[in-house]
């Protein structure tokens, strides 16, 4: 077990922010390891496999989290938690979708 934790900072792009849904995108990715994940602002550091504690970061768009794991599978977890915010949660290419849809 790595006894240093691994550390990356990321910026909540998506319009609405860390709400119900991409928190729990973030719980669910999470849940699939085994280590340790923290994610945080301003000192302030909640679980990242709790709903609950996400939301209360209150995180709007262009918030700076930063996410800490410890444990085996740390460097992956952080991989995969990272891509959920650069993707925008997906909520990004719906947007793109919602103004610009198929013709048929």
């Amino acid at each position: 077990m790595s006894t240093s934790p691994l550390e990356r900072t990321v910026t909540v792009v998506n319009p609405q922010g860390l709400h119900a849904r991409p928190a729990d995108m973030i719980v669910r990715a999470a849940n699939k390891y085994t280590c340790n994940i923290l994610i945080g602002k301003s000192g302030e550091l909640v679980d990242c496999k709790s709903i609950l504690s996400l939301l209360t970061l209150g995180a709007t768009q262009g918030t700076e989290l930063s996410i800490s794991a410890q444990g085996d599978d740390a460097d992956a977890a952080i991989q995969e938690i990272s891509a959920l915010f650069e993707n925008g949660f997906e909520e990004m290419k719906q947007l793109q979708d919602a103004e610009h849809p198929a013709e048929p």
